[in-house]
This record gives structure tokens, sequence and C-alpha cells, in this order.
């Protein structure tokens, strides 16, 4: 069993990026929906979707590359895990490399990027990194 579905959502598109697949298959929740939602609206990914195999539901994420060799994700990070919360507030939500990437905000309002937090005036639980 899985105890952080962020975490594995994350480390399956790093290695699928790596190895320079086409697709990867995550196994799907609210929360990682959430979070695809956001990767897809800023770029990050060509798209995704849900489906059922038996009683289980999984997420298939169609990946991007800039050129062959040139992921659209360079890189991603988690920043709050189980063993250590990181809570930021409107203010002290941060800046990936300037603007360059975003990060992912657990709000009161729901999941969203770090500039919709800023916009909402809101802040939360920093997700992850992703540029």
């Amino acid at each position: 069993m899985v105890t952080d579905s962020i975490a594995n959502c994350l480390t399956m598109i790093r290695n699928s990026l790596h190895a320079r697949r086409a697709h990867v298959t995550i196994p799907s929740s609210k929360v990682v929906e959430s979070v695809l939602t956001i990767l897809h609206q800023k770029g990050f990914i060509d798209n995704f979707k849900t489906f059922q195999d038996g009683s289980k539901k999984f997420v298939r994420v169609h990946l991007k590359y800039e050129s062959p060799n040139k992921p659209a994700i360079r890189n991603v990070r988690r920043i709050s895990k189980s063993s250590l919360r990181v809570y930021a507030g409107a203010g002290d939500i941060p800046h990936v490399l300037n603007g360059m990437g975003i990060a992912i905000v657990s709000t009161s309002k729901g999941i969203m990027s770090d500039d919709e937090a800023r916009k909402n005036h809101v802040g939360g639980e920093v997700l992850c990194e992703v540029w």
C-alpha cells in the first residue's frame, strides 16, 4: 500500500520521463487528479485520462516533450512530506526559479498553483515544486 500518493505520482512521472516513455499509468485519487489538472493547465503534461480496471481506478498520463530528448518537466520535488509538513502563508508561498516553475499548494479553497493562491490571498501546505 502506498502511503504518499503524491510522491508516488511524481516519482512515476520523473522515472517515465527519464526512460523517454510516451505515457505512464498511475493509481488514481482525487488529490492526484487535482495535481495532474494543474500540471496540464500549466503545460507540463499533454493530458491525462482516468479509467477503471476491475475495482481499481487509474490515471493514464500522456507526457510532454519539447523535443525528442528534452522533457517539459526538468525536475520535480516533493516539499511537504508525511514526516515534515511545510506550510506557507499567502505572502510566503515560494517562487520557483523566479517564475519559471510552479509550486502546487493545498489550500482551504482546494489544490491550486502558487500564482492562483497568491491571487486568492490564501496560504496552505506546499505540496511540490515543478520546473
